[in-house]
């Protein structure tokens, strides 16, 4: 699995627990909170492996 199909299955996640969360579930916050950390993991790990194969171009 690449890491656009993760950060959009995270944000699937993220999407049903924002919406438990707005409707009062405290819970899903924190949930949603990590899910939102995933994302940026995902994201920096994308972003270096980006910036690799720029730099190894010939």
């Amino acid at each position: 699995m690449d890491f656009i199909e993760k950060i959009e299955d995270e944000i699937a996640v993220l999407k049903v627990e924002h919406e438990k969360f707005q409707r009062g579930n405290m819970s899903a916050g924190t949930r949603a909170r990590k899910n939102l950390q995933n994302i940026k993991k995902l994201s920096q790990a994308m972003r270096v492996q980006i910036q690799d194969k720029k730099k190894n171009k010939p």
